[in-house]
């Protein structure tokens, strides 16, 4: 069964990952309290954990999810790699709308990163909120 093992934010851009066990989801802001959930395809961001260790066994170093910088962390599944799709998570569903497109500051946390997420879309999904609600470390995650 797919379950969320991560939720962070950052609450300023570049600002450092904060992690929580429960958050409110936003139509307008995506997770509350980050910085980027106001960017309408990108207001939060979905990290899977077993394309995640895939990139760090490739790189073989053991490197904790929030160097992603994800909002989410899921285990039990891969990474959409199709858009349109929806991710529920409780009442929340948050619509694929982009590939979570490795950037150069991967390369800074780990050099070589950047080129292991990139396969598959290992670097996970951006997705836009659909509907609201409130999602904690536990709860089931279901793909439609």
């Amino acid at each position: 069964m797919p379950t969320l093992i991560g939720i962070a934010k950052a609450p300023k851009i570049l600002a450092g990952m904060q992690e929580i066990s429960k958050v409110l989801v936003e139509i307008d802001s995506g997770i509350q309290g980050d910085s980027r959930g106001r960017k309408n395809k990108r207001q939060v961001s979905i990290l899977f954990e077993d394309d995640w260790k895939d990139a760090c066994n490739e790189l073989n170093v053991e490197l904790h999810w929030l160097t992603r910088r994800a909002n989410l962390f899921v285990s039990g599944m891969r990474s959409p790699t199709q858009l349109g799709l929806l991710i529920k998570i409780k009442n929340v569903e948050l619509e694929v709308c982009a590939e979570t497109e490795p950037c150069a500051l991967m390369d800074k946390q780990h050099l070589g990163l950047r080129n292991k997420l990139e396969p598959n879309w290992r670097g996970g999904v951006c997705c836009r909120v659909i509907s609201p609600g409130i999602i904690m470390i536990g709860d089931e995650v279901v793909l439609t």
